[in-house]
């Protein structure tokens, strides 16, 4: 298994254990707040450096970037939420944006596992 693969491999447990907590957890929007900007700096530090001459690669860092940046709208949203109800519609929003994540982490991942075979 490559470097690169093992670094998206962690970017997705990261992820996926945010998702769970934020779904099933009351998690408090300052911690989640905390916990995305943890995860961005990962993104940063280790998966942004990769040097990939694949275009599609590239073309997924691109679009998790954009998606990790509004993972963090969407959680300055949830702080801003007065209702129970408008809190439940953010948290269903910042789950389904993970997800996102995890899918193109997924897909970046698919080819290195192809080629093992």
């Amino acid at each position: 298994m490559s470097l690169n693969c093992e670094k998206y491999l962690a970017l997705v447990t990261l992820l996926e254990q945010l998702r769970s907590d934020a779904t099933t957890t009351q998690i408090v929007a300052p911690e989640l707040r905390v916990r995305v900007a943890s995860l961005q700096q990962f993104f940063r530090q280790q998966i942004v450096p990769l040097a990939d001459e694949n275009w599609q690669v590239q073309s997924y860092q691109t679009e998790m970037s954009k998606q990790l940046r509004l993972l963090e709208i969407d959680v300055m949203f949830l702080q801003g939420a007065r209702q129970a109800s408008t809190a439940q519609t953010r948290l269903q929003t910042i789950s389904d944006r993970l997800t996102t994540l995890i899918q193109y982490c997924d897909a970046i991942l698919q080819p290195e596992a192809e080629g093992e075979k």
